[in-house]
């Protein structure tokens, strides 16, 4: 049986590029490419970032209940086919979802058993110094972001684990200590040294054990929203 891992995070906080880092340094993961109607962005190919398709073809596919999850965002569907758990199952490996926290929702619905991780950035600051860096939206659509970004990061303690990506080694190491710890625990076998080093540090990054580090972060854009009004 496949472990479902979800990872959701606002705009910008980094979270494809750890996707990225942990698809690199972890084996038997399998990765969910999601389907959209929004057009490509930047150097995004089809089939390597989004599958990208026409709204007609993705309600096709809703009509079908051929999706996991899907969401309207910005005016463009998202979604998560259900092909990629059987792929997934039938290759032995765990399936890895990059999904917002819509999707997440209804993943945690249908799969109560999946394991859900919220990337959080350091601070409000951070994130909005990020979304201007990689140049990809125009002033508007940053803040359009930011706003989403607070009410997203609210929903923080429905996730059984939070990240907060500061430096990129450590998240690294982090996430991995959240998939390899969940592997050990399914696995029923008895712990080794390092199996029981990665369960502590994942152990670090459950919400209960997250929640000092997690309100200076909600204090950031709580704060700014309050300067916004």
């Amino acid at each position: 049986m496949s472990t479902v891992f979800i990872i959701s995070a606002p705009s910008g906080s980094g979270k494809s590029t750890l996707v990225n880092e942990l698809r690199r340094i972890v084996p038997g993961l399998s990765f969910s490419i999601s389907f959209t109607t929004r057009p490509p962005r930047g150097s995004e190919q089809n089939g390597r970032e989004y599958f990208f398709i026409s709204r007609e073809l993705f309600e096709d596919m809703i009509s079908r209940d051929e999706f996991l999850e899907y969401a309207d965002v910005f005016g463009n569907y998202y979604g998560t086919a259900r092909r990629f758990l059987r792929d997934a199952e039938q290759s032995g490996h765990d399936l890895l979802l990059d999904i917002d926290v819509q999707g997440a929702a209804q993943i945690k619905h249908r799969l109560p058993e999946a394991v859900s991780i919220f990337v959080l950035p350091p601070n409000r600051e951070n994130l909005e110094w990020r979304l201007n860096n990689r140049g990809l939206d125009s002033a508007e659509v940053i803040q359009r972001r930011l706003d989403t970004a607070s009410r997203e990061i609210e929903n923080y303690d429905k996730y059984d684990y939070i990240l907060v990506n500061d430096l990129l080694d450590k998240a690294t190491d982090d996430l991995r200590a959240i998939v390899l710890s969940e592997r050990i625990r399914h696995s029923g076998n008895t712990l080794s040294e390092e199996d029981q080093k990665q369960v502590r540090r994942a152990e670090g990054n459950r919400l209960n054990n997250a929640r000092d580090r997690i309100q200076p972060i909600l204090d950031s854009f709580r704060r700014a929203k309050v300067g916004h009004r």
